[in-house]
């Protein structure tokens, strides 16, 4: 289990022991001219309640642990692991925990006029600087971005929160705009066990997780498993799956030593060269060139 969900689960722990209610905690990682980034772990659960809060500057918020459900005037969505929550300055939302206990994520904020201002910069075409969809899905486009914002929350010297920061906001204001967002009605239930089954895997990234696996795991048949999961993560089963232990080789390369053969392995890869054509095809490099380049620890 990566080290960003080990120290969520602690504070669960610790919320459980004490007899606490939830609550949401957030520590400062870089902050600049116009923008701040904070590691946010919230324990709230299903038995707390939900309160309606506001954006008080537009928000980019990637999901390292945990889930949470995300309603705005927007839509709703359920943030999974790798899932990219999107706040508009100004706008009402709600986050709950209605069907698993607490959540990490890397928060941006920026102030309105930085953040109309990198759009502007970066030519992206829209009728409005507002985002019109509550999240994106686990996408490969957001990956090297997850991964990194994921590094750095570990404590990692190696990235730089500014330079993240503006190739999230324009990477997501992209994205976000050939993004609908589905409205029509879910299956009953969908979100309870499709938040069942990512989590399971989020704990145990290396496990057997065929398709037939995971439906059997949430007591659906394979068809509608795969149609309703797709529907609420906005990606397929495979594709969660494979994007976990990607992101969970991505941590582990640059905190550890052992060898890339050792780390494919591990995180649930049958052999070295498929492990390698999947990193290159979903960071844009090498894992032994992504180690290098964030400081990771040599091969003994």
């Amino acid at each position: 289990m990566a080290k960003v969900a080990v120290e969520l689960e602690r504070a669960l722990s610790s919320r459980q022991a004490h007899g606490t209610p939830g609550q949401t905690m957030s520590r400062i990682l870089a902050r600049g001219n116009g923008w701040t980034v904070a590691d946010v772990l919230c324990t709230s659960g299903p038995r707390d309640r939900t309160f309606e809060e506001q954006h008080s500057r537009y928000a980019i918020a990637i999901v390292l642990a945990g889930s949470f459900q995300y309603r705005s005037s927007v839509g709703r969505g359920l943030m999974t692991r790798g899932s990219v929550m999107l706040g508009n300055h100004g706008q009402c939302f709600e986050c709950g925990h209605d069907h698993g206990d607490g959540d990490r994520c890397v928060s941006f904020w920026y102030l309105p006029e930085y953040f109309e201002q990198l759009v502007a910069d970066a030519g992206v075409r829209r009728h409005s600087v507002d985002f019109r969809v509550p999240s994106l899905p686990p996408l490969r486009h957001l990956s090297s971005l997850a991964a990194c914002a994921e590094i750095g929350a570990t404590g990692s010297d190696y990235v730089a929160w500014e330079e993240l920061g503006v190739r999230l906001a324009v990477r997501a204001t992209e994205l976000a705009s050939g993004v609908s967002c589905n409205r029509t009605a879910l299956p009953l239930n969908a979100e309870a066990w499709v938040t069942r089954t990512v989590r399971t895997v989020d704990r145990q990234p290396d496990g057997g997780w065929t398709l037939e696996a995971l439906a059997r795991e949430a007591g659906l048949s394979p068809y509608h498993f795969l149609r309703t999961f797709e529907r609420v993560t906005g990606v397929t089963p495979h594709q969660y799956v494979r994007r976990v232990r990607l992101r969970e080789a991505a941590l582990r390369l640059v905190a550890e030593s052992r060898t890339v053969l050792d780390i494919a392995l591990d995180c649930g890869f049958g052999d070295v060269s498929n492990f390698n054509r999947a990193f290159r095809i979903e960071f844009g490099e090498t894992p032994r060139m992504f180690r290098r380049r964030r400081g990771g620890s040599a091969e003994p």
